[in-house]
């Protein structure tokens, strides 16, 4: 199995530890990234990915190492602490360049067979919130199984964290793991994946941008065919 996280921090805090975790857990390849020390480009708004193609991305080249793991991956695993009750700066930033790979437009069909988990901690409130903003993400790209794990650590540093809340998290981080592990090769997305989809194929058939019409098209997604299948 391979696993890819997206540290959306530089520091190796108590979001890194719970993501570690769980890639411990479920063993095999491993490959990590930090924002913004391995990419922390804003998008520019320039539009030419949706218009013409991803490669016309002025930050394209930097950001493809990341792009080829996430393609690489069985599971990607969107790490963030809570910041003003949202996702960091850099990780906004980092999903920010993959517009053109939502449903909308332009995605990727290993996405449909992939599981996703995002992770997110805070010394109080704001850890819905901010798997919210990553997992928004996972799903608009087509990820078949998403899991959310936020939890309120009521501490600063790793260190500071009680047994108490140290044993819910081993206790949660292996389930998670046994649910990625038990579905590993098999995953395929769900009633409200599907129908987003369905939504989008219906677009495409008479859509405005001819760089999408053509990629749905050529896909054979207006036709029988399924990325899933």
């Amino acid at each position: 199995m391979k696993t890819v996280i997206i540290h959306g921090q530089s520091h190796k805090g108590s979001t890194y530890q719970i993501a570690h975790r769980i890639a411990e857990k479920l063993g095999g390849e491993l490959t990590e990234f930090f924002l913004p020390r391995d990419f922390g480009e804003f998008c520019l708004g320039c539009t030419q990915c949706f218009m013409e193609s991803e490669t016309k991305c002025p930050h394209f080249q930097r950001l493809a190492p990341i792009t080829k793991a996430i393609d690489a991956a069985d599971v990607i695993i969107l790490a963030s602490p809570v910041y003003v009750c949202h996702a960091t700066g850099a990780m906004k930033a980092f999903l920010d360049h993959y517009g053109w790979r939502w449903m909308a437009h332009r995605p990727e069909e290993k996405m449909f067979r992939k599981q996703g988990v995002c992770i997110s901690t805070a010394a109080g409130a704001g850890v819905k919130s901010t798997n919210k903003d990553m997992a928004d993400s996972l799903f608009f790209w087509g990820v078949a199984k998403i899991y959310r794990y936020g939890c309120a650590v009521a501490a600063t540093d790793w260190n500071s964290i009680n047994a108490k809340k140290r044993r819910a998290i081993e206790k949660k981080t292996s389930a998670i793991a046994r649910s990625i592990t038990k579905r590993n090769g098999k995953a395929k997305p769900g009633l409200k994946t599907r129908a987003m989809f369905f939504i989008m194929r219906m677009m495409q058939k008479n859509g405005f941008n001819p760089a999408d019409v053509r990629y749905w098209k050529e896909k054979g997604w207006t036709g029988r065919k399924r990325p899933w299948n």
